[in-house]
């Protein structure tokens, strides 16, 4: 009788968790978005307002905390992006002002939430914040440009908050060269090695998406710690220089790191040939590269960006997309090497996926899709938080 009992409780059990709803296993889970660029709005909009649901706004925002609670997303990387120019002493501080006031701004809007969110700068922190039944929103930075040649400005900038870096955007700088920078790939330079072992140093995370290939190989190479690709897809099912080859996601999963899935269009699939887009996408892109844009026109700009779909129609990406990078990277190296990075706000945004109120569908078609609770668990929050650790573990025996 008692075989059959637990027996019994056994089947119980299975039967439930096979019961369980999507939107139940959403609630449950850690989830973490490792790359969203609402800070570029609220740095030049100070009347946005977190704590509205802004959905029905006709400025094509994707990130406020009412949304971020109807799609169950609990933690967020709000990002502090500076535009590449000229690597001389004026573009240098002019970067490096930006980056200073877009951190600031972060820190006030966070600061000024407290019922709704909490700054985070820890693995630890995120799961505090998030029993609390807050937020956790930690700061990454996207593009070393404001560092310069300057080594002590990465510890400045650990002191500040940032968590990650990504080592360059879309123009080479003084750490590393660009995927889509038209010189020549030399990789990583001699200050770059250096930064890449002060990151280790600091417990930062090392972000590779952007950079060039040979950067990549090279960062690999002198990395003590996992590094992570927060916004990057599989360059086999699109063929984007943005995004990684078979055998550089094999060797990011072998130094321990991963990949986080981005959602934006052009990554995820290979656009459909549309001279008048291109373009139009050209247009605003040089226009947006200018030092001397004000931030009114960088408004206006972003806002053309936003229309550029409605205006020049095609077939989009679609959450299902999403998924298939997802499922590429599961079969090539397993389960324990994706996660998540919209790049909402950034140019993130496929049908089904549209904002951040939209999270939940992406648990749904996974679970569709044959994964389990578990694998669904790592792919939102599990697999980054253990690189999460392993690089304030590293930087700890580092230190000691």
């Amino acid at each position: 009788m008692k075989i059959l009992g637990v027996a019994s409780i056994i089947i119980f059990l299975l039967s439930s968790c096979k019961n369980k709803s999507g939107q139940e296993m959403h609630s449950a889970f850690l989830t973490i978005d490792s790359h969203i660029d609402i800070p570029i709005k609220l740095t030049n909009d100070s009347t946005y307002n977190l704590e509205e649901d802004n959905s029905l706004l006709a400025d094509g925002s994707r990130t406020d905390f009412p949304r971020m609670d109807k799609g169950g997303l609990d933690a967020a990387f709000f990002i502090v992006w500076t535009a590449q120019h000229e690597c001389d002493s004026i573009g240098i501080q002019r970067a490096n002002d930006k980056a200073h006031e877009i951190i600031a701004t972060i820190k006030s809007r966070i600061n000024s939430s407290p019922s709704f969110a909490q700054l985070a700068f820890s693995s630890d922190d995120i799961i505090k914040i998030n029993d609390s039944k807050r937020h956790p929103i930690l700061i990454g930075m996207e593009n070393g440009y404001p560092i310069g040649k300057d080594i002590s400005q990465v510890e400045h900038f650990y002191n500040l908050g940032i968590r990650y870096l990504t080592l360059c955007h879309t123009k080479n700088n003084d750490i590393c060269c660009s995927s889509t920078d038209e010189s020549e790939d030399k990789g990583l330079t001699n200050f770059g090695i250096e930064v890449v072992h002060e990151l280790n140093r600091l417990g930062i995370i090392i972000d590779v998406s952007h950079i060039s290939d040979s950067a990549f190989y090279q960062v690999i190479k002198y990395s003590k710690a996992p590094v992570v690709a927060t916004h990057s897809n599989c360059r086999a099912l699109c063929s984007h220089p943005r995004n990684m080859t078979d055998d550089m996601i094999k060797l990011l999963a072998k130094n321990g790191g991963i990949i986080d899935i981005n959602f934006v269009d052009e990554y995820l699939r290979t656009p459909e040939p549309n001279a008048a887009r291109d373009s139009a996408v050209s247009i605003i892109k040089n226009k947006y590269s200018n030092p001397k844009i004000s931030d009114k026109e960088k408004d206006e700009l972003s806002m053309e960006w936003d229309a550029i779909h409605t205006k020049f129609p095609s077939k989009h990406a679609t959450i299902s997309d999403v998924i298939d990078h997802i499922d590429y990277v599961v079969k090539l190296v397993g389960i324990d090497y994706v996660g998540i990075g919209s790049d909402f706000d950034g140019g993130g945004r496929v049908a089904g996926l549209n904002d951040v109120s939209e999270m939940g569908n992406l648990t749904n078609e996974l679970l569709k899709r044959g994964y389990s609770e578990k694998d669904i668990e790592k792919i939102w929050s599990g697999n980054f938080m253990r690189v999460f650790r392993e690089v304030e573990n590293i930087s700890h025996e580092i230190k000691n």
